[in-house]
């Protein structure tokens, strides 16, 4: 587990536009964004800052839609900022968002699941502007470090990368 965890709920952990408060570093064995084909992937982003995750917690049972929305936008600006240094290490820049995942840790009967993706979906947007990805918004029992929200993206770049394959570099 990485960090520590806070469980208070919050509402507007993060300002669109804002900054992202912790460039995102692999917490296990696994690349933070990896270019492939002109793609880039990112790994599963959670809302955290200050090494924990913002809040813990499941939707429909400890957090109100409302709390989790920017939970998901603080998770979807981590996944740009992953995919930005996997480009950057490549000597690439992005050029849009084509899909999201937003995996939410849900109690039974929560149904809710587009109003919190659409926080993420804001934050790409302000992020990288033009249309907004394809999405997929799932509900799951159980997200690591308690975190009720992971965003995962897959971008596009300008350019098709020279090598094949590259990755963010593990931290030294």
């Amino acid at each position: 587990m990485e960090g520590t965890e806070r469980t208070e709920p919050v509402a507007g952990v993060l300002a669109p536009g804002g900054p992202v408060p912790d460039a995102p570093v692999p917490a296990g064995d696994y690349a933070a964004a990896r270019i492939a084909g002109g793609l880039v992937f990112t790994a599963g982003m959670t809302p955290r800052a200050d090494g924990g995750v913002i809040a813990a917690g499941v939707l429909g049972a400890d957090l109100s839609v409302a709390d989790a929305v920017p939970l998901a936008a603080l998770a979807a600006g981590r996944a740009v900022e992953a995919a930005r240094g996997a480009v950057r290490a490549a000597g690439l820049r992005l050029d849009s968002a084509v899909s999201m995942t937003v995996h939410l840790a849900v109690a039974p009967g929560f149904t809710e699941h587009s109003r919190v993706a659409d926080g993420a979906s804001a934050r790409v947007r302000s992020l990288l502007g033009g249309r907004p990805p394809a999405r997929t918004a799932v509900g799951v029992v159980a997200l690591p470090s308690g975190a009720p929200v992971e965003v995962t993206l897959v971008l596009s770049t300008l350019h098709t990368p020279s090598t094949a394959d590259a990755e963010v570099p593990a931290p030294s």
